[in-house]
Formats: structure tokens, C-alpha cells, sequence
């Protein structure tokens, strides 16, 4: 695995784990019983967007580091199983 390759993989690690993270303990001003004249009442109240960009840095630093070892290692790999053939 190239470097280039192993940004892009965390990258996209990253932002599908970012919109897992999302939704954990948002409350709706509904929910948290205090209503804005005006606003939806499924809009949140609160979102704690630094700690889910904190926490989605760190799992995907993890799930990152766990498949670049997977890939040097050999167990897993990029190729294609029939490149040798098609090329």
C-alpha cells in the first residue's frame, strides 16, 4: 500500500464513520422539552460536533492502523486476484 492509497482509505474510513457517529446522543428540542418559537421540533438541541470529530478521528485511527496491518502483512490485499491475466 502506497502512502497514497492509505490517505484515501482513511479518508473515506473516516467520513462513513463520522455519519455513524452522528446521530449518538443528539436530543431534539422536543425530547429535551424546551421548544423554540418558530423551529422544527425534531431540530437538536445540542449536536457535540467536537467530541463526535474527536471520537470519529480516533476509531478510524484504529480501524485504519488494524487494515494497514492486515495489508502488510499479506493476510489481505489491493490486487486483483486475475490481474496477472487481464494485463
Amino acid at each position: 500500500m502506497d502512502w497514497f492509497t492509505g490517505i484515501a482509505i482513511y479518508l473515506i474510513l473516516w467520513w462513513v464513520i463520522l455519519f455513524a457517529v452522528l446521530p449518538f446522543g443528539v436530543l431534539s428540542q422536543k425530547e429535551y422539552g424546551e421548544m423554540i418559537e418558530g423551529t422544527d421540533p425534531g431540530a437538536p438541541v445540542d449536536t457535540h460536533i467536537k467530541q463526535k470529530l474527536i471520537w470519529t478521528t480516533c476509531i478510524s485511527a484504529v480501524i485504519w492502523i488494524l487494515l494497514a496491518l492486515l495489508m502488510l502483512s499479506g493476510w489481505i490485499s489491493l490486487q486483483h486476484p486475475l490481474g496477472r491475466f487481464i494485463a
